[in-house]
């Protein structure tokens, strides 16, 4: 065994190294890799339950998957990754791709996301905006009157911001040693008026 962990190998003189046999892989190549679970998830099929929920999973469980590319997508690939998920007594693929329009992951079939709070929100930004977007569109008042809000709450932003920096300057300006021997000073006094 000690043999085989030296990092010096013994190379005869006679070796070359292009007559090694080269590997042919084929174009198509799969790579299989173990991540994890993008996503909470619930599977279409279920057999077995798993020990997280039943016939679902949650975002970090370890899958062996299969990583292949996909179509092409304005400026790089969509990567599919086919997890075949261990407590199945039938592998089917539940293939998350993903999406790189929204930095997220998508389901092709087999599962379906749970649900997603982060999500939600963010749609109902989105709404909000757009109906925001609509009235000041149809109402010329109501664009005055949201530039004022706006104006407003950035005027309060401001004023919070100087306060805190007038806050951070007079402790920054505060001198440590000079209180330190000012109490000391004081406590002496006392110590005095305490002996008489």
């Amino acid at each position: 065994l000690p043999n085989l962990l030296s990092p010096q190998k013994y190379y005869p003189p006679d070796f070359d190294p292009a007559k090694i046999p080269k590997l042919k892989l084929p174009k198509d190549r799969q790579y299989v890799v173990r991540l994890m679970a993008p996503f909470n998830m619930r599977v279409w099929w279920v057999w077995e339950t798993t020990k997280t929920q039943q016939g679902g999973f949650l975002a970090g469980s370890a899958l062996a998957r299969v990583m292949e590319l996909g179509d092409v997508w304005l400026w790089g690939w969509l990567w599919a990754a086919w997890s075949s998920i261990p407590t199945l007594s039938v592998f089917p693929a539940v293939p998350p791709q993903t999406d790189p329009e929204n930095t997220d992951y998508t389901m092709e079939h087999g599962a379906t996301r749970n649900f997603q709070a982060e999500k939600l929100l963010e749609e109902e930004e989105k709404r909000m905006q757009k109906e925001r977007e609509e009235e000041e569109l149809n109402n010329p008042m109501k664009v005055l009157e949201n530039r004022t809000k706006d104006s407003k709450l950035e005027m309060e932003v401001l004023e919070n911001l100087q306060e805190l920096k007038e806050l951070n300057q007079r402790q920054a300006n505060v001198d440590f040693e000079a209180m330190l021997k000012q109490y000391k000073e004081l406590e002496e006094e006392q110590r005095r008026r305490e002996q008489e």
